[in-house]
This record gives C-alpha cells, structure tokens and sequence, in this order.
C-alpha cells in the first residue's frame, strides 16, 4: 500500500512470555520498527542478533533461559552501537551486573505507557529512567 510508512529501523525482542512479546512487537512497529525475530532465552537471541544485526534489542527481565546481563554483553559483541531496552516490573528491583558493558541503554519499568516507550525509542543514551552509571 502506498500509505505505509517504511519501518525506519529493525528490533529483536526477548522476553520468556509469549504475550509480552507480542505486546513489544506490537509496540515497535506501531513505531516503525522492523521486528526481524523474537526469543525467548539468551541462546536463541544471540542467533538471531547474529544473523539480523539489529539496531535495537528490546528485553525483558524475564527470560525463559538465561539472564539479562551476559545476553546484553554478547548481544554488544555481536553488533557494537546496538542500543538496548531492557523492561523490568516496577514491583521488583532490576539488579544490574557489575559490568557496565552489560548493562541497558534504557531500563524501562512496566507498567509504563506509551508515550515512555516511545522516549525511550526516541532518545539515545536516555529514557524515562536513565541508565545506570
């Protein structure tokens, strides 16, 4: 269709529920992203980040195989410059690794509404909470 507007960059998504998924995909291309693949543990992202070299990764803390941390510091290895969105429930803290190369560009804490997903797809180096030093 001549309206459509060409999706401007493309995403993986990570998540060990089936409907979180979903709702990350969804919300992507409601923001022009190209979802090349979803996963829902670490050894199935890195293959896909491997073979699509997206420009955004989008997680969340709850992997079905894995943790968050080494899949963001592989995920780098793979693609440098790839940004980072990692969703966390507010109710439970996020403990970050130690290693700053495994932490997110953006933590975004659900619930969260749309226009904070969209700052945090929106702006580099920064969102709705910052990323940790």
């Amino acid at each position: 269709m001549s309206g459509d507007v060409e999706p401007t960059s493309n995403a993986v998504v990570v998540a060990g529920d089936e409907e979180t998924r979903v709702l990350l995909r969804g919300l992507l291309r409601l923001h022009h992203f190209r979802v090349d693949g979803e996963a829902e543990g670490v050894s199935p992202a890195l293959e896909l980040i491997g073979a699509h070299r997206p420009s955004l990764l989008v997680v969340d803390a709850s992997l079905a195989e894995g943790s968050v941390g080494p899949l963001i510091g592989q995920a780098r290895q793979l693609v440098p410059g790839m940004r980072v969105i990692l969703v966390a429930p507010a109710s439970r803290p996020t403990n970050l690794p130690a290693d700053p190369t495994q932490h997110p560009d953006v933590l975004l804490l659900r619930p969260f509404r749309i226009r904070q997903f969209a700052e945090a797809l929106a702006r580099p180096g920064s969102a709705a909470v910052p990323r940790p030093r």
